[in-house]
């Protein structure tokens, strides 16, 4: 199936164009292609280039919300809602108007705060979301992409200026300029697509880590996945619920992953882009495999 879908793929044309605000990432070829599909007892197939590590970028704020939810609990909700935004993902509009409180923790604002809550928790935020990836990954190897952060960070002046913001009301606690370099850490983890459907695993097991032991309730799992179906994708939330019908979480790197719950995870990677952030392939390739398996929450 996976193979039929990849074929689907390369005889449509239109790819989309790389990132090209992050310097870094706008080095990447539109025309690459990997799809990984996760099974819960760890199992994973693949197509293409699915084992190619690529920038994993906001696909991670999916794991450091799950991170601060099993520490903290409903808390978190204080300082970040939980509704689609129908903003860019790095807009500063509505924050004023909501006494900078963000609209949910997939927009960068959101996933400040959150990143904000992971280091008060763990005084290392990037180095807990790194180590857990590599925990249900399987991949020792994971790490940072230097050269990517770097690149964010000299181009994170939206970012700077959404934490101070924030800051202003008091939704961030911890210094401006730590947070940034945790948050532009974060953002560039280099994973393939295999690498991802199994660290997303425990939202298709509604809760349960790769060894057995449980990171959130069935509940909490609940949640994250409600709240990627309504807020993963940018501001095209709504056409992908239409299109692909699963929790999603996409990142500008070109990764998109997608959550079957009680049934598998998938990852698929394409790095040219539509206008909101989306991959282009990957949500055409998701669409694919819903209509094919007839696998989706609705």
């Amino acid at each position: 199936m996976l193979d039929r879908i990849a074929a689907d793929i390369a005889a449509t044309p239109g790819r989309g164009r790389p990132a090209d605000y992050i310097p870094a990432l706008a080095e990447a070829d539109p025309n690459r292609f990997g799809m990984a599909v996760a099974e819960l007892d760890g199992t994973v197939y693949g197509v293409g280039d699915w084992q190619q590590p690529f920038s994993a970028q906001s696909i991670t704020k999916v794991f450091t919300l799950a991170l601060v939810l099993a520490t903290d609990g409903e808390t978190l909700w204080e300082g970040v809602g939980r509704e689609p935004s129908g903003n860019p993902f790095n807009s500063l509009v509505q924050l004023e108007y909501e006494n900078g409180i963000p609209r949910n923790p997939f927009i960068n604002a959101g996933a400040l705060v959150v990143t904000d809550r992971l280091q008060s928790l763990t005084g290392d935020a990037s180095g807990s979301l790194l180590d857990f990836l590599r925990a249900e990954s399987g991949n020792p190897a994971l790490d940072f992409d230097e050269k990517i952060a770097a690149s964010e960070s000299a181009h994170g002046s939206r970012n700077a200026a959404l934490a101070h913001f924030m800051a202003s009301y008091g939704n961030i606690t911890n210094p401006v300029p730590d947070l940034l370099d945790q948050y532009f850490r974060q953002c560039s983890v280099e994973a393939s697509c295999a690498d991802l459907a199994l660290a997303a695993g425990f939202l298709a097991r509604h809760g349960i880590r790769a060894d057995g032991s449980t990171l959130l309730t069935r509940s909490q799992a609940k949640q994250i996945n409600a709240v990627m179906l309504t807020c993963g994708t940018y501001d095209a939330a709504g056409d992908f619920a239409y299109r692909v019908g699963l929790p999603g979480k996409s990142g500008v790197g070109g990764g998109i992953i997608a959550v079957v719950p009680g049934h598998c995870t998938l990852c698929v990677w394409s790095p040219g882009l539509d206008r909101r952030g989306n991959s282009v392939a990957g949500v055409a390739a998701l669409d694919r495999f819903t209509t094919l398996t007839g696998l989706s929450v609705f």
